[in-house]
């Protein structure tokens, strides 16, 4: 049986892999990272376009081999439609195999993060201003809406969003027997 996946998805600084991490210490199942922060503190240089279908290859990759950790969940942090929306913004392509893998891959739920916590720097992070995370969030709902598969937005501080999360893990996934 293959584990529901579940999507942590949207701009930066707004609490994706705490999430991710929060969630799978909840069900005690494996969370995905994201693969880009590996592999941009290995590259040692600004990445590229060709960087980034390194990147995505590398994240399917990473969600596939955890899907055979899960039981019931997988939660991942991130998926194609960051490259897609990064190779967009930046480049003004993206990579055909990512389109191609965007429609391929199926979530069971997608949980889009809002701009409503404070900008956290770090190295990798490129947009602090509020307005460009609010443009990233419209990109990021677009996707979430075109997807097909059910998504809902998590806001508020940490412990509400993992408690919004859950019950829409509960609500959509695991309706008779909620955590």
């Amino acid at each position: 049986m293959q584990p529901k996946r579940i999507l942590i998805l949207g701009p930066e600084s707004t609490g994706k892999s705490t999430l991710c991490q929060d969630l799978s210490t909840a069900f005690h199942e494996p969370w995905v990272p994201e693969f880009a922060r590996e592999y941009l503190e290995k590259l040692g240089k600004p990445y590229q376009y060709e960087d980034l279908l390194e990147i995505a290859k590398g994240q399917v990759k990473l969600e596939d081999q955890l899907a055979h950790k899960a039981n019931k969940y997988l939660f991942c942090d991130t998926d194609l439609r960051v490259i897609h929306i990064w190779s967009d913004h930046r480049f003004e392509k993206t990579d055909p195999w990512v389109l191609g893998q965007i429609q391929e891959r199926t979530y069971s739920l997608i949980l889009l993060t809002d701009t409503d916590l404070p900008w956290e720097p770090d190295p990798q992070r490129e947009y602090p201003e509020l307005e460009m995370r609010k443009y990233f969030f419209d990109k990021y709902f677009q996707l979430a809406q075109q997807s097909g598969f059910p998504f809902e937005v998590v806001s508020g501080n940490e412990s509400s969003r993992l408690k919004q999360a859950i019950d829409y893990i509960n609500k959509y996934l695991n309706k008779n027997s909620p955590v």
